[in-house]
């Protein structure tokens, strides 16, 4: 499951975790800084991250208008409607 999502500058993808979900997500616009368990690091648009179920990570958008396409497997039943 893919799922593109626009962030504002200095909008907050809290760091959380899946217990079910591994978690790719590639910069298709802007920068963030990225945490996975712990570790920061500054990506810019083509760039990549992986977050295995269970790893602590979360973002902060450093530029208006950056946007994310997270990859989710397995899909993420909580993100589909009916």
């Amino acid at each position: 499951m893919t799922v593109e999502v626009c962030f504002k500058k200095g909008a907050i993808g809290t760091v959380h975790s899946h217990e079910e979900h591994d978690q790719i997500g590639y910069i298709l616009a802007g920068s963030f800084e990225v945490e996975i368990d712990g570790e920061t690091k500054v990506l810019e648009k083509g760039d990549a991250f992986v977050a295995k179920k269970l790893s602590k990570h979360g973002v902060v958008s450093l530029e208006e208008n950056s946007v994310i396409l997270d990859a989710f497997s397995p899909a993420r039943e909580d993100y589909l409607t009916s």
